[in-house]
């Protein structure tokens, strides 16, 4: 059997807030920049770090208005989860220079930061700080939206020393 998996999966922090447009014929994408961060310690033991920026771009579907989404609820600093394929594009420009972009298409979503303000349903609080939405679900509904942490913070709050820690004895 010759399959193939064009998955990524990113938990990051936008870089800035979403930027949200129409194509001519109506369909809506909204694009962000999606920050990713790894540290570690050097040869000499001084913590060291390093950030990797994703091109992600979502686009509204016939089941699912996940661009909406993204502009409503999303702003600059957020902690997200996306999942979707990775692609590569090239063109030339103007000076016939070969340009090449990659790119995240998301098909679905997590919103880990939780915020004050108005949630999914109107009613002033917090906005849900765990909201799903996948380009497989009907209608554009926010599938699992729920009420945040009375606190505010992200979902790994609790957990922050557990995630800063590294794990040499996994098997792979």
């Amino acid at each position: 059997m010759s399959r193939s998996l064009n998955k990524v999966t990113l938990i990051g922090n936008l870089g800035a807030d979403p930027e949200v447009r129409s194509t001519s014929n109506g369909n809506r994408v909204a694009t962000f920049s999606l920050a990713t961060s790894r540290s570690w310690n050097g040869p000499s033991g001084d913590r060291q770090e390093k950030t990797e920026w994703h091109r992600c771009v979502v686009w509204n579907s016939k089941v699912s208005q996940l661009a909406d989404i993204v502009e409503r609820y999303l702003k600059k600093g957020d902690k997200v989860y996306v999942e979707g394929r990775i692609e590569y594009r090239q063109w030339q420009d103007k000076e016939n220079q070969t340009r090449y972009m990659t790119e995240i298409n998301v098909r679905e979503m997590i919103m880990l930061s939780g915020r004050g303000g108005s949630n999914a349903d109107g009613v002033e609080g917090e906005a849900p700080a765990r909201s799903r939405a996948s380009a497989d679900r009907s209608r554009g509904a926010v599938a699992g939206s729920s009420a945040g942490s009375g606190s505010g913070t992200g979902e790994f709050e609790d957990f922050k020393g557990s995630l800063e820690e590294e794990d040499d004895d996994l098997p792979f």
